[in-house]
């Protein structure tokens, strides 16, 4: 629909209409307007998969990797086949926006969304984001690129002020976002933050930079709730203000437009951005049904595994231990809790509930099955909170069934909804007319005797009783306006009681709905923990016993999750311990870790081999046990660089002073800090092994090049291990006598490679003109300075294996 026909429309509506369209009609839809033949449109999270419009356990979708896993794929074609995968999502759940990719930056290695995000470097970041606006954005769904911008930490994330300097904002956090508008990105997502002083969805960077610079055509959205004042944001560049109905849009916009403080053109602008919007996305006009074209499920797990082993990073692999040789193994030892129970997904606004997960566990069980025996210990208990309930060991008292009775209470206590869910985690329970009270029971049938933990989390009034037994009565106030702790993580209460194995005790949480304190009720349940010395033991014994052990350790939803940044990079319980013990029993250990972002790793050159394996999402443990018995290569490279302490990272500060927080190190994010301070992390960016070793033999290119052109490297390698593998080429620039502050030297661009045993390839590579400019504050424009470049080839930011000169010359 052309800009003429859109302004027709705009024309037909009156201001209380205009103005009705620009808040959401309810917490994930847009508003319709018949006269126009516009429908309500409905947006989603996330980048892990496409949720819907209710938090329902029963309502399954595809779980992706995380974001930090695709991070490490490198692959631009496999990136946009996912983002169509997640468009079929979509169109099967009646979505027409997936709130999807995020494009902050891994800045410090706290952040606590790291999960979420792709790497560390911006030019990463863009490339892989842009990828999967393309593959969301083929099949007519739209994609939002999020959070606009600065917002690379959790700590105060509704209010912090980023004070960053404006070449940086331009080079570093600003540029993914470009990539994204250039791959036709139809939505923006403003975030809560600060920049500079400005609120985001306030922020003139929305119309100077995206609107105007940009020429991005498409729906500025605010962040859930991220709207709080109707003049400043209106007058802004933002056009739609979620969730809905209320906003402060919805109760004042109308009364600021006449009153001349927001001006009437302002407002068609926003609605006809919005009408474009539900054109290009089969809202508006004549109702054509969506269908989800029959490939993306026919072969979507298939997919899903493949991308697992895609992502999982080789760290290291001493002597060639990985891939194990079944044929070669009698006995594997498995250990560790995260075998039989991983983390598929960050916490947060994100999460979906899959539709079945793979556990590494079960894959390797029956990979091996009538091959060698696989036993499994889980070692140490975490130091965590108890669980949510599950139907494993918990029925509804009512039905029988397996899983829980959650019950909506007036006032008085009488029934007036009830039904058998299948999780003791209730974020959304159905909503009724008169509804005070939220229950959930369960009666929970005890594996082992001792002291049990108890917890129920939520807000306001709260109560827990065990078989009538009061645990806990009193009163939570909600302290907090974050609506991924609110509606999403709120805090667990926990009590303790004794129970006897194998006697069923009928446990019953309570909680008062009050106004503002969102819905979401937690019951958890969770056994006394073993002995810490006989657990160790018991893995160190099985570990000996076998062939080889593979140990997963990983981090919880307690340590990674949205909402809250870490405090340390020190893995969760005894596992450090663990490792130790275990590799100490058996030398040819592997360590799988399962985690989101970086943590420290004590143990490394003690194991023989080290796999990162994310948050690898419902086909965890097939993918991970392709890697770990060679039916797959593991194809990731380190999308961050990983630090062996935090107390060797350059850049680690996430906690705002007095409300700011500074972006001190400039242009000097991730690996670039590291180089700047020459210290040695233990882990690069650009870092992974793969299966075979690879020969950089020779690198070809052109010693002068035009300003504004593209360079074209061509790198000649060899295959020179035992199998067929891909190699990613990585090229980085350098410009010694800068007369600008530059990094030592900065990410410009990929390819990757495949070869049998003993091939040669040539692998090409494009620096493209962007990579070479930088952001004059003084002209407020883009420079490229003349002179001469190291164009530097290798494997890693740390691993260069050759380099070559090129002059770049004014254009003629």
């Amino acid at each position: 629909m052309n800009d003429e026909q859109l302004d027709r429309l705009v024309d037909k509506l009156s201001l209380d209409q205009k103005v009705r369209l620009l808040t959401g009609a309810t917490t994930w839809r847009t508003a319709a307007e018949p006269d126009l033949g516009l429908r309500a449109m409905v947006l989603s999270d996330g980048p892990a998969g496409v949720r819907g419009e209710s938090w329902d356990e029963r309502r399954t979708s595809a779980l992706l990797p995380s974001a930090s896993a695709l991070g490490a794929l490198w692959d631009e074609e496999l990136l946009t086949e996912l983002g169509r995968l997640l468009a079929a999502e979509a169109i099967r759940k009646g979505v027409h926006v997936v709130l999807a990719p995020t494009l902050n930056l891994h800045r410090s290695p706290l952040g606590g969304r790291h999960f979420e995000c792709f790497s560390e470097d911006p030019e990463l970041t863009g490339r892989t984001g842009a990828a999967l606006v393309r593959g969301i954005q083929s099949q007519g769904v739209a994609a939002t690129a999020k959070h606009f911008v600065a917002n690379d930490s959790e700590t105060d994330r509704l209010t912090v002020d980023v004070r960053v300097p404006d070449r940086v904002l331009r080079e570093v956090y600003l540029a993914p976002f470009e990539r994204a508008v250039e791959a036709g990105a139809w939505l923006v997502m403003a975030a809560y933050n600060r920049v500079n002083g400005t609120t985001m969805t306030a922020s003139p960077l929305l119309g100077e930079v995206l609107k105007g610079h940009w020429g991005f055509d498409g729906v500025v959205v605010s962040d859930w709730a991220a709207v709080r004042a109707t003049r400043e944001t209106a007058r802004a560049a933002l056009d739609l203000a979620m969730p809905g109905p209320d906003s402060p849009w919805a109760g004042s916009l109308t009364d600021a437009v006449r009153a001349g403080e927001v001006p009437e053109p302002a407002v068609d602008d926003k609605v006809r951005r919005l009408l474009r919007l539900a054109a290009r996305v089969g809202a508006l006009g004549p109702h054509r049904p969506r269908t989800v074209p029959a490939r993306a499920h026919r072969g979507h797990r298939a997919l899903l595994r493949r991308t697992v082993a895609a992502a999982s990073v080789l760290l290291r692999n001493h002597d060639d231990v990985l891939p194990l040789d079944p044929a070669a193994l009698s006995t594997l030892a498995v250990i560790g809790a995260h075998a039989a129970t991983p983390r598929t997904q960050g916490g947060g606004s994100a999460e979906v509930h899959p539709t079945g997960t793979v556990t590494p566990l079960d894959a390797l069980r029956s990979a091996l099955r009538g091959r060698a025996r696989v036993v499994h210990v889980p070692g140490p208990a975490l130091d965590v909170p108890p669980a949510p309930v599950t139907p494993d060991h918990c029925t509804d008292p009512r039905s029988g069934a397996p899983g829980v009775l959650v019950r909506l209470l007036d006032a008085d206590g009488r029934e007036l909804h009830a039904e058998r869910r299948l999780s003791g985690r209730q974020l959304e329970p159905t909503l009724v007319a008169g509804a005070h009270t939220v229950e959930i029971s369960a009666l929970l049938r005890p594996t082992t005797t001792g002291t049990w933990t108890f917890g129920v989390a939520g807000f306001g009034r709260m109560t827990l009783r065990v078989d009538e037994r009061t645990l806990l009565d009193a009163a939570f106030p909600r302290r907090t306006d974050d609506p991924a702790i609110v509606h999403v993580t709120p805090p667990l209460r926990t009590a303790r009681t004794s129970l006897t194995s194998l006697r069923p005790v009928h446990v019953v949480a309570r909680r008062e709905l009050l106004p503002g304190d969102g819905r979401a009720t937690v019951l958890a349940a969770a056994p006394p923990a073993p002995d810490t010395r006989a657990a160790l033991a018991e893995a160190a014994a099985a570990a000996g016993g076998a062939d080889a052990a593979v140990v997963f350790v990983g981090t919880t939803e307690h340590s990674e999750r949205e909402g809250r940044d870490r405090t340390s990079l020190a893995l969760d319980g005894a596992y450090d311990d663990l490792v130790r013990a275990v590799a100490a029993a058996n030398p040819r250990t592997v360590v799988v870790v399962n985690s989101g972002g970086p943590v420290e790793l004590p143990w490394r050159d003690r194991v023989a081999a080290l796999l990162l394996g994310w948050f690898p999402g419902q086909e965890a443990g097939a993918g991970i046990a392709d890697v770990l018995l060679g039916r797959a290569e593991p194809g990731g490279r380190l999308p961050t660089t990983w630090a062996a302490r935090l107390a060797d990272a350059p850049v680690t500060e996430t906690r705002p002073t007095r409300g700011r927080l500074p972006y001190d190190e400039g242009l000097h994010v991730g690996y670039r800090a590291w180089l700047r301070t020459g210290r040695e992390p233990a882990f690069w960016f650009g870092h992974g092994l793969g299966y075979t070793r690879w020969d950089y033999e020779s690198v070809d290119g052109p010693t002068r090049a035009t300003e504004g052109s593209p360079i074209t490297l061509r790198v000649r390698l060899r295959n020179t291990g035992p199998r067929a593998g891909r190699e990613v080429v990585q090229v980085y620039l350098a410009r010694p006598g800068s007369t600008v502050d530059r990094p030592e030297r900065w990410f410009a661009g990929y390819a990757a490679v495949r070869a049998e045993a003993g091939q040669r390839v040539t692998a090409e590579v494009v620096v493209e003109p962007r990579a070479l400019r930088h952001w004059s504050t003084r002209d407020q424009e883009w420079r490229t300075e003349l002179g001469t470049y190291r164009l530097l080839v290798g494997r890693s930011a740390g691993d260069v294996r050759c380099e070559r000169p090129v002059t770049v010359t004014g254009a003629p």
